[in-house]
């Protein structure tokens, strides 16, 4: 579902090993599309007519317990997802548009920031993107030409994390790197600038995007925190 590539790097030749942990690949992959850029009218059509959430695209286990089923169902994850198929069906790529570059390009300075340094420190280009830059270069990543975000952009480090997820360097594309990724980057802040859009008056689609973004993050939180 996903078009823009804030990263180089090469995708694995084989899946990720399990359907979850595909359907993890994924949904970072989404979340650094919509973050990185507005979605054009084709992206808002895929996103309208998916028929299910990230739980069913996980991968249903004809015997798990119907009670798992469904909780899955009316989780939070789920729920925020079913908002925004709905939310991509009413909104016009000259709309998103629109919202995105009021959001987060503005006049002058974005109204919503989405870079781990102005979060944690305060200002831009600060020390949390030059540790971002150390692990990039450990993993072998680097900046996609023509990309003018810092590596400490939400899209860029959704990006590594699906990477990690989904890579082809089996040396790096593992549990711990994700679990170390996930608490060092993105733990301490990427639901912070979710609360931001989610409380900009004028955030419409990207109100569900970031309650997507959010969402996952806490059931990514939780779920490294266990692995």
């Amino acid at each position: 579902m996903t078009d823009a590539q804030p990263l180089r790097f090469q995708p694995a030749a084989t899946p990720a090993d399990s359907a979850e942990d595909l359907a993890r690949a994924d949904l970072y992959g989404l979340l650094a599309t919509l973050l990185y850029r507005a979605p054009d009218a084709g992206l808002l059509q895929r996103i309208a007519a998916a028929p299910r959430g990230p739980a069913g695209a996980a991968g249903a286990d004809p015997g798990a317990d119907p009670a798992d089923a469904e909780a899955a169902e009316d989780s939070a994850l789920t729920q925020a997802w079913r908002r925004l198929v709905a939310r991509a069906g009413q909104t016009t790529a000259a709309q998103a548009d629109d919202e995105y570059t009021e959001l987060f390009i503005g006049v002058g300075k974005p109204e919503v920031f989405l870079y781990g340094s102005y979060y944690q420190a305060g200002f831009l280009n600060e020390k949390p993107l030059v540790a971002v830059r150390d692990d990039l270069r450990r993993y072998g990543l680097e900046r996609a030409e023509g990309i003018t975000e810092t590596e400490d952009h939400l899209a860029a480090l959704c990006e590594v994390m699906r990477y990690l997820i989904a890579g082809e360097d089996a040396a790096v594309a593992q549990m711990a790197e994700q679990r170390a990724f996930f608490e060092r980057h993105l733990a301490p802040w990427a639901e912070s600038a979710c609360d931001a859009v989610l409380q900009h008056p004028r955030a419409a689609f990207y109100a569900e995007v970031a309650g997507l973004a959010k969402a996952f993050f806490e059931v990514e939180r939780l779920a490294l925190e266990l692995a």
